[in-house]
């Protein structure tokens, strides 16, 4: 009986903790969550066959048992940063920030190469992306040094960024990663915007973006090939893109039905970048619709609780993720559509990805954690 006593109180600090938990995070924005993770899972199913028959694996549903692996990593990740309070979440994704540089930094020694990219890192049987992390620790890393010069104006708070901005971008570049250079330059933007700082520097930044696309098409191919396959179609390789809009197409207002797409055994990145042409050929336009609705509502609740929010930090923080998910899915949804070049960026939340859905969740997580109910911690007491 006495033995019994330690676990009994364990057990309910562990209810306590987990009940405090759901009463002051978001439910609303941890619905739309589970909706999106629930119909990526439902996308995979639908997606994987294929994926697996193009590269001749004998288990046709692979791809997702992997997909399910890293769904639920990223959920208990997602529920660990979420339990944090602001302050610890902000030490965790500069930790992460720090983590992801360093890892960037040796991926020439300790990287491997995937598609003429050096990219990904081996830990254990996993292959990581450090750069998918990156994103969001820099965002949540400058909204507290935009924080901090909002309360103090002596501390340099701009150059620090602008440095750790800079040295970021290079290493991007130098795996080459163009994509996610132009998402961390949208997301780095929009705190910028958010905080209020002079136009100047956003001129600056949108200066050295201008001159790093136009380095990138006259020094890189295959960001030459990407941007011909974009503005001429007919004199360069376009086969992938073609084969998403004949997806699309064909899917038309209720799709061909769950498992019947055809299009997608010869869409090479059918279960990854070009999920959602997949979504359209075999669920329609309505569910797609309802899908993009749930991504936009993800984004716009974020917004909703940032406004709402008395922590200036927090406020720049949240809302920097949520645009940061908010591009990253119009780049994403352009791509499939054909209005904008192939740029490998994945569907939140949606696509088939280790390292994305795990910087995801981590994204959500961060978001989860700093818009949750304290006290103080929204205006007139909400």
């Amino acid at each position: 009986m006495i033995g019994a006593l330690p676990r009994l109180i364990t057990s309910r600090s562990r209810r306590t903790l987990i009940g405090e938990w759901w009463r002051s995070v978001d439910q609303v924005t941890l619905s739309i969550l589970i909706c999106l993770l629930g119909a990526g899972l439902i996308l995979s199913m639908a997606s994987s066959p294929a994926a697996a028959s193009r590269l001749d694996y004998d288990n046709s549903f692979f791809f997702l048992y992997k997909h399910m692996i890293f769904v639920g990593m990223g959920v208990i990740g997602m529920f660990v940063v979420s339990l944090f309070d602001a302050v610890n979440a902000r030490r965790i994704a500069v930790l992460t920030l720090i983590g992801s540089f360093l890892i960037m930094l040796a991926l020439p020694f300790i990287g491997y190469e995937v598609k003429g990219a050096t990219r990904w890192v081996r830990i254990g049987p996993l292959g990581l992306q450090p750069s998918e992390f990156a994103k969001p620790a820099f965002i949540v890393f400058a909204a507290w040094m935009f924080s901090i010069r909002h309360r103090e104006q002596n501390v340099p708070a701009v150059a620090i960024v602008f440095v750790a901005y800079i040295a970021l971008v290079a290493l991007l570049i130098s795996q080459p990663d163009f994509g996610q250079s132009f998402l961390l330059t949208l997301g780095f933007a929009a705190v910028f915007f958010f905080a209020g700082l002079s136009l100047g520097w956003l001129l600056i930044m949108l200066g050295i973006s201008v001159v790093g696309a136009i380095a990138a098409y006259a020094t890189l191919p295959h960001v030459r090939a990407r941007v011909s396959a974009f503005t001429s179609p007919n004199t360069a390789d376009s086969y992938q893109t073609d084969k998403a809009l004949e997806a699309i197409s064909s899917g038309g207002f209720f799709g061909r039905g769950p498992g019947e797409g055809r299009v997608k055994y010869s869409l090479p990145d059918g279960n990854t970048d070009f999920i959602f042409a997949v979504t359209v050929e075999e669920f329609g336009f309505l569910i797609s619709t309802i899908l993009v609705i749930l991504l936009a509502a993800f984004v716009v609740q974020t917004f909703r609780n940032a406004l709402r929010l008395n922590d200036y930090f927090c406020q720049l923080a949240a809302a920097g993720l949520a645009t940061m998910v908010g591009m990253q899915t119009i780049i994403n949804l352009f791509v499939n559509l054909n209005m904008a070049p192939s740029k490998g960026m994945t569907l939140p939340f949606i696509s088939n990805g280790g390292s994305s859905m795990l910087a995801l969740c981590f994204t959500a997580g961060l978001i989860l954690s700093f818009t949750r109910r304290r006290p103080g911690a929204y205006e007139y007491g909400r």
